[in-house]
């Protein structure tokens, strides 16, 4: 019998311990891994932010407009590359439980801005040339099943039109995505002309403007230059780089990566306490095997390494169901969410860490009994009953 064998048999001597504890780790990582999921999904927004990406909004808080005049005004600052602006729509197809991300922009500048959207040539010339028109992220044309000539009464629970109606009728005139899978395509856009002019209430208004410096060592420069332009004024403005307010928005729901932190550790460390008492009472279970074997020549290198195998063992048989559970899990709602939440994926810097934590899991939890089986004396071990 080679060591492996020896290793395996008495990791699964008591089959019913060993399968609890396979099914605790297991469950530990499968909220490792879909928490870790999630948290990804969350902050993609920030990642995938543009270094040279600048976000000026109303200085009192994002949800404050500004003038529209502004945006002519901050074309003309120094070191500002290109510059766009966009209102939030509120909008909602057929049934205000059915929210969409919409957004009013200035279309030509606002896909100059957004380099890395991927439009069709044809699809983007019709898209800048007609007033009604509007394009759709490819997770949000999936969910509904649009396509490019459809038109779709887009409605809004904030704004309505002159006549009183709240539904703006637009066709889809193209369908963005992006190479990188992390850039959000669970929105649409139209132009803003086309909403202004229908406006019954303020009008001349945009919601916030990004602009691009084309370097970020001019960012800050920019910024204080945007943000002196409009001090003292009605609506002054704040300005930071687009993490900087990707990550001030999540803030605003809370501190997510502090949530997801306090129940994965301590999901961890109850299974941490559970595994490791089991381990020690397991190996105490076994000391005069343990004497037995030194009494045939197992060396006490030896012995440490199989007792910290099995625990490394355990660690990874339990861990790589939890992760393999959670990848189909991840897989199967996240076609479903790609609308609401773009990114909720299961990636491979995910698996290596999970990978990782089994391993350093088995050793913690195998550690001591390991080391207390290497310093057993034959002869207390042989006579303990």
């Amino acid at each position: 019998m080679n060591d492996a064998t020896l290793i395996r048999k008495s990791l699964f001597r008591k089959k019913t311990r060993a399968i609890l504890l396979v099914l605790s780790i297991m469950t530990a990582f499968l909220i490792f891994a879909v928490l870790g999921a999630f948290s990804r999904a969350l902050n993609a927004g920030v990642e995938t932010a543009a270094a040279d990406r600048l976000v000026t909004l109303n200085a009192i808080n994002f949800t404050l407009d500004m003038p529209y005049a502004y945006y002519s005004r901050v074309a003309g600052i120094e070191g500002v590359e290109h510059v766009t602006h966009a209102n939030w729509f509120g909008g909602y197809y057929q049934d205000p439980r059915n929210v969409i991300q919409a957004f009013a922009v200035e279309m030509e500048s606002y896909l100059a801005v957004y380099g890395e959207l991927v439009i069709t040539a044809g699809d983007r010339d019709t898209l800048l040339n007609q007033r009604d028109c509007m394009a759709l992220g490819a997770d949000l044309a999936g969910q509904y099943g649009w396509s490019v000539g459809e038109q779709i009464p887009l409605s809004s629970n904030i704004w309505s039109q002159q006549d009183g109606a709240r539904a703006w009728d637009l066709e889809i005139c193209a369908i963005f995505d992006a190479e990188d899978e992390d850039v959000p395509a669970n929105y649409l856009i139209f132009h803003y002309e086309y909403f202004n002019e229908a406006l019954a209430f303020n009008r001349d208004r945009i919601g916030w403007m990004i602009l691009t410096t084309g370097d970020p060592a001019r960012n800050d420069a920019v910024a204080q230059a945007i943000d002196a332009q409009f001090a003292n004024s009605p609506a002054e403005t704040e300005t930071a780089t687009e993490a900087a307010f990707g990550q001030a928005f999540l803030e605003q729901v809370g501190n997510i990566g502090l949530i997801l932190t306090l129940v994965i550790g301590a999901a961890f460390a109850t299974i941490l306490m559970i595994v490791g008492t089991t381990m020690v009472m397991a190996i105490n279970e076994r000391t005069k095997e343990v004497a037995v074997m030194k009494t045939l020549g197992f060396s006490p290198p030896r012995i440490f390494t199989h007792v910290l195998s099995e625990s490394v063992l355990l660690s990874l048989l339990g861990g790589l169901l939890g992760l393999g559970l959670a990848a189909g899990m991840v897989t199967a709602v996240g076609g479903a969410l790609a609308g609401f939440l773009p990114g909720f994926r299961m990636t491979s810097d995910i698996a290596v860490q999970a990978v990782g934590l089994m391993v350093l899991f088995g050793v913690v939890t195998g550690l001591l009994p390991a080391v207390n089986a290497m310093r057993l004396n034959i002869v207390d071990g042989l006579s303990k009953d």
